[in-house]
């Protein structure tokens, strides 16, 4: 049984509270894999994400001729552990010019950009190739960067296909990467790095503070390099969705579950976690690897404003500085709204930035923003444009069908208070457009989503957590759209 083309979601009915599990994350779950195989042993990832954009790298892994086991987790249908056997940066298998080895990589940014520079350390021709989409996204500071170091990447265009002709190791190689078009570059040579005996140095906008390149910073200092376990966090741009599902709790609710908490050691972060019925469970803010770890700091943006008391919005200020306009104090007095109409007209537009506030879980908040009482501007968004869809269009797009008021000027969308309608949504086989504007389905009616099984890039059970009873599940109701029939739990896995 599969997702028919088209389904709705049906608004939530009654409050829920429930604790999610989301699968591993995909940035370390396809990292890890790169950096197992480069290992000198065996290791063992527990708790990574089995998606597809995972299984292509595992594919990609096994053509070049590592040893890969893949066995079922026990607590998440969507994880796997998965053990490789390092080679200490030896790549196996390699092709001719007239025979290369094949390596395809979907649409799988990190695995189109680990791979060409992992099998830069073999001996051999490789050639790249992806889907449509892939053939698109940017390549060319990468290749540039691996030609610096030493290697020929024969392109048409600086993008895939590609040939790679492996050198392998170059000790003392030093290459230069911009990270302007995406900080998988970067990320790519900084894993291959050691093996290599490269010197790496990436510029660009938001270089030295870049979060993805910071997470593969941290996690090659964390990794057990000569092998061992290791264990992936939830993905958190995934469990985005599910803060974003449900208002937090209200005030008196929060109040009693927040006295609680003792005072001394206890951050903001824990502080908001705590306020809501909906939370996804082993969050992982202890880590600071992922930046969407932030995003429940950020659901204040779109929730109703009386919900927070004057001294969560001081605190949201202070460490949100730069979202909020000097006039905050106005806008909030015990958790009420005063004047509204005069505060609205004299306040400047809370701002969102994708480079230094929020990753890819900016997408959640765009696409909620039309429900706040203010209007956000998101700024920042050249990066989404280069991902599986063009993104920023693609949300002016398809939240203006829903009748969201949004400018886009460069690369900045600013959203505004809307009254929202039901629409057919287009997702561009973009598994964010279609797990975003699925939670905006359960706060507006009429909301049906196009090629649902999209998500199975990063999150196939997706849908069946929105409907699973709570406590494990928000307990939605999801239609095929052409038949009005509610769909069955087996229906709802993206194959």
């Amino acid at each position: 049984m599969s997702l028919p083309d088209l389904i709705e979601i049906a608004p939530l009915e009654k409050p829920v509270h429930a604790g999610i599990a989301v699968p591993g994350s995909k940035s370390i779950t396809n990292r890890a894999l790169v950096l197992a195989a480069l290992a000198d042993g065996e290791t063992t990832l527990r708790g990574a994400l089995w998606s597809e954009d995972t299984r292509v790298m595992v594919d990609g892994l096994l053509k070049l001729g590592f040893v890969v086991k893949v066995e079922p987790d026990p607590d998440e249908v969507c994880n796997r552990a998965i053990t490789v056997q390092g080679l200490g940066g030896k790549i196996p298998n390699a092709g001719t010019l007239d025979k290369p080895l094949e390596l395809f990589v979907g649409n799988a940014g990190t695995a189109a950009r680990f791979l060409a520079t992992l099998v830069c350390l073999g001996h051999g021709i490789y050639r790249l190739d992806g889907v449509k989409r892939m053939r698109e996204r940017p390549q060319e500071a990468l290749f540039d960067a691996l030609r610096e170091l030493g290697y020929c990447i024969d392109s048409a265009n600086s993008k895939l296909p590609a040939l790679v002709h492996g050198g392998g190791p170059k000790p003392g190689a030093i290459c230069c990467v911009s990270i302007a078009e995406s900080s998988q570059f970067a990320s790519a040579l900084l894993i291959c790095a050691k093996a290599g005996g490269w010197h790496v140095t990436v510029v660009g906008d938001n270089a030295e503070e870049s979060p993805y390149v910071a997470m593969t910073s941290k996690l090659i200092e964390a990794f057990p390099n000569r092998g061992g376990g290791f264990q992936i966090e939830p993905d958190a741009s995934s469990g985005s969705y599910f803060w974003a599902a449900v208002p937090p709790l209200p005030s008196g609710e929060r109040q009693e579950i927040c006295e609680d908490l003792p005072d001394a050691g206890v951050d903001f972060t824990t502080r908001m976690n705590s306020a809501f019925a909906v939370r996804v469970l082993n969050w992982p803010h202890p880590s600071d690897w992922q930046i969407d770890a932030r995003f429940p700091e950020y659901v204040v943006l779109v929730a109703p404003v009386n919900l927070y008391s004057a001294l969560e919005i001081a605190e949201a200020e202070r460490r949100l500085a730069q979202m909020w306009g000097p006039k905050w104090r106005e806008r909030f007095e015990d958790g009420s709204r005063k004047n509204s109409e005069r505060v609205e007209a004299e306040r400047d537009a809370v701002r969102v930035s994708r480079n230094t506030d929020l990753g890819d879980s900016i997408m959640t908040l765009i696409v909620l923003a039309p429900l706040a009482h203010h209007k956000i501007m998101f700024a920042d968004l050249g990066r989404l444009r280069l991902q599986e869809c063009e993104r920023v269009v693609a949300l002016r797009t398809e939240l203006s069908k829903c009748g969201a008021k949004v400018i886009e000027e460069g690369d900045t969308l600013t959203v505004y208070p809307s009254k929202l309608h039901g629409a057919e949504i287009e997702t561009y086989n973009d598994h964010r457009m279609a797990m975003c504007f699925a939670i905006l389905g359960l706060k507006v009616p009429g909301i049906k989503i196009k090629n649902p099984a999209c998500v199975k890039k990063t999150f196939p059970n997706f849908f069946q957590k929105l409907a699973d009873p709570p406590p494990h599940g928000l307990g939605a109701t999801i239609l095929d759209a052409k038949t009005g029939r509610a769909l069955t739990r087996d229906e709802l896995f993206a194959e």
